[in-house]
């Protein structure tokens, strides 16, 4: 269940909803989770605007973005950390309608230690969340017999 942040200078994106929609569905996908309320409720994105002034590179270029994804440990093996980078690279740059975004963003992979990845008020080891997914399956699975 990762937490997604964006940042870019203010007014790089023009539906910055819709790319944090985009941006947490991907990360989802790349995952493989099931499709249960658990992981689509608690898999989010948060597009932050920045003044232009506060970031820059050594020439003073403030044109660039940082994704920054947590999960738990674990959760992406290279292959995943691969389609993630790439994937959310270029959602980031249609997002902005700029093709060259894609050589300035960033994105950085996270890992929660074991035990520091807190839901519903319980910091929860990734054998605590495997069990809780697997509960929630079996009783979405009783009240929709045959599917």
């Amino acid at each position: 269940m990762p937490m997604i942040d964006a940042y870019a200078a203010a007014g790089t994106f023009a539906d910055k909803h819709q790319l944090a929609v985009d941006l947490a569905t991907a990360v989802m996908r790349i995952e493989q989770v099931p499709e249960i309320p658990m992981f689509r409720k608690n898999t989010a994105a948060f597009v932050h605007d920045l003044d232009a002034d506060s970031l820059a590179n050594i020439d003073g270029d403030s044109n660039y973005v940082r994704v920054q994804v947590l999960t738990n440990a674990g959760a992406l093996d290279r292959a995943k950390q691969l389609a993630v980078v790439r994937q959310l690279t270029d959602i980031i740059a249609a997002a902005a309608g700029d093709p060259t975004l894609a050589d300035r963003t960033w994105v950085l992979l996270t890992e929660a230690p074991e035990g520091g990845w807190g839901l519903h008020g319980h910091a929860n080891t990734n054998e605590e969340l495997v069990s809780a997914a697997r509960a929630e399956i079996a009783e979405l699975s009783k009240q929709s017999p045959g599917t």
